[in-house]
């Protein structure tokens, strides 16, 4: 009896080492990778096998198999545009500045620009500071707006030294220096287009008063006519004459 228990002993201590050897351990693969901008983290890779044999020849086996994928993106850094300082009061500069970000790249930028205007109206002042109002209306009326406003009041921009009727005149025979050229063709143009429908309204007009004109002139022929007739049937016949209606 005890020789049995032995060798059952010995049996299920082989079994036993039998057992661990097949097993093997659960691996884990992990990867990981950092670029700018963006983390990506991915886990997989993990499986667990399982055999059991039992004395009666029996088998049991149990297989696991488990993924992970992760992807986790950072919000990317901001590209701040760069500011301008004039540092002073009295220049005729604006700064103007712009950035753009994306996940991969970011890029800013800024300049300054010269107002043309402002610059207009510093030197009218000193000009006219100096007694030069001549030269300081000549200024302003590099400005088109302003040009444009000298005219309708009827006291034109000078040039060449003309001032008045004499400027005037300059402007209108060398109309392509104008500062305001292109609105004032446009407006020539729209002017145009609307004294011609204007005289073909009006040659429309004259055409009908016309053609009323020639109808009452022969209905009044016709009446003329039927007087005369008239008149002649009264010389031949006095009797049964009777008046026109």
């Amino acid at each position: 009896m005890d020789r049995f228990k032995k060798y059952y002993f010995s049996g299920a201590l082989i079994i036993l080492i039998c057992l661990l050897t097949l097993i093997r351990p659960a691996q884990a693969d992990t990867t990981q990778t950092n670029t700018s901008g963006s983390n990506t983290s991915i886990d997989g890779g993990y499986e667990s096998t399982t055999t059991t044999t039992y004395e009666s020849g029996s088998e049991s086996t149990s297989t696991t198999n488990n993924t992970t994928n992760s992807d986790i993106k950072s919000s990317p850094p901001s590209a701040s545009a760069p500011s301008y300082n004039s540092m002073t009061q009295d220049v005729c500069a604006v700064g103007v500045s712009a950035g753009i970000q994306t996940f991969g790249i970011g890029v800013s930028g800024g300049k300054h620009v010269t107002d043309k205007n402002c610059e207009r109206l510093k030197l009218a002042r000193i000009l006219n500071d100096f007694g030069m109002k001549v030269a300081a209306v000549a200024i302003l009326c590099q400005d088109e707006r302003v040009f444009e406003s000298m005219i309708q009041a009827g006291t034109p921009c000078p040039i060449d030294g003309k001032i008045g009727k004499e400027a005037k005149a300059l402007w209108s025979k060398y109309d392509h220096e104008r500062p305001d050229y292109d609105i004032y063709v446009k407006r020539m143009k729209a002017r145009e287009k609307k004294e011609k429908a204007l005289a073909k309204k009006i040659a429309l007009e004259e055409k009908r008063l016309a053609k009323e004109q020639a109808k009452m002139t022969a209905e009044f022929n016709e009446f003329d006519k039927q007087v005369e007739k008239k008149i002649e049937e009264k010389k031949k016949n006095p009797v049964n004459w009777e008046s026109p209606k």
